[in-house]
């Protein structure tokens, strides 16, 4: 971006906007997915494929939680040049808990799909080991692609800087961007929108029409909605940052209102551990007020409940 620009009031703005979002997600987050392992970990009887996708997921969520106190530090305030170093692992902590739990949810969604479409072939590749398999493979794959990535974000210097911001030229190399676009988010919206329409048909046209089986039509689009309406906007924004940085946008305005739906966008994308904790409750709540015997577990993008034989 040019020197010419001023981004002066967007930041002003944002310093503000960063509390008033970040402050409730923080306490909400921590809370429910505190929660959410304790009832994984201690409470649930034994260990199944879904409870090992739900504690990662869980996981997942409080690395991306950790860092945010940091961010609204950052926000506010320039960090010591020696402070680079664990700048870049809170960044480092953010992203992988972000892509990490795309991931997540992706094969959640994958899982779902197969047991409730293809019940048959889901006996023989559904088990707690592939679970296991799967959710390692997960965390080795982003934690390899965000630990070779993240270091490019920020030139060595001598001087104050923002921590999670103005990151360098080489963090928004199109083969960065392209990859983190397509790989990151892209082809995983695409499975988990694909599998869950077909879960949707499937249930529609199974001939059932219990409260449950309502239930859960109900809630696989809340929790579709829940991934892609925070996600979708902050990676189209990070999208449009890539443009300017490329110099395809080069009106001042367009840059100003740009970085502040950049900014903006990426506060509301991490209200996905709100959001999905939420509707996990909620629609657990009202599977368990039926007494139908046709059981239908509340498996959601974030908090998975059914097991191999409930399915």
């Amino acid at each position: 971006m040019t020197s010419n620009c001023s981004f002066e009031a967007v930041d002003e703005l944002m310093k503000y906007l960063e509390l008033g979002i970040y402050i409730p997600i923080f306490i909400v987050g921590l809370v429910s997915n505190v929660g959410a392992l304790v009832v994984f970990c201690c409470i649930l009887p034994k260990w199944t494929e879904t409870t090992i996708y739900m504690t990662s997921l869980a996981l997942m969520d409080l690395l991306l939680l950790f860092p945010l106190p940091f961010k609204m530090h950052a926000a506010n305030n320039l960090w010591p040049a020696h402070l680079q170093t664990l700048c870049s692992i809170l960044e480092g902590l953010y992203f992988f808990g972000i892509y990490g739990s795309i991931y997540t949810i992706m094969s959640i969604t994958v899982d779902r799909w197969l047991a409730i479409c293809h019940p048959y072939k889901a006996k023989q590749q559904r088990s707690c080991r592939n679970a296991l398999g799967i959710t390692v493979a997960v965390w080795a794959l982003v934690l390899i692609v965000i630990s070779t990535t993240i270091s490019s974000f920020r030139k060595a210097g001598h001087t104050e800087f923002h921590c999670f911001h103005s990151f360098s030229t080489q963090g928004w190399r199109p083969v960065v961007i392209i990859c983190l676009q397509v790989f990151g988010f892209l082809v995983p919206a695409l499975v988990v929108a694909y599998c869950s329409a077909r879960t949707i048909w499937a249930l529609q046209h199974s001939g059932q029409h219990s409260p449950q089986s309502r239930a859960y039509i109900k809630y696989i689009y809340s929790s579709l909605c829940a991934f892609l309406l925070p996600l979708t906007p902050s990676h189209l924004a990070i999208f449009l940052q890539f443009l300017v940085h490329q110099g395809v946008i080069v009106d001042c305005g367009s840059k100003a209102q740009i970085s502040l739906f950049l900014q903006l966008a990426l506060c509301l994308s991490n209200v996905t551990c709100c959001l999905d904790a939420l509707c996990y409750y909620f629609i657990t709540l009202e599977v368990r007020s039926t007494k139908q015997t046709f059981r239908l577990s509340t498996v959601s993008h974030r908090r998975p409940t059914c097991s191999t034989s409930e399915l």
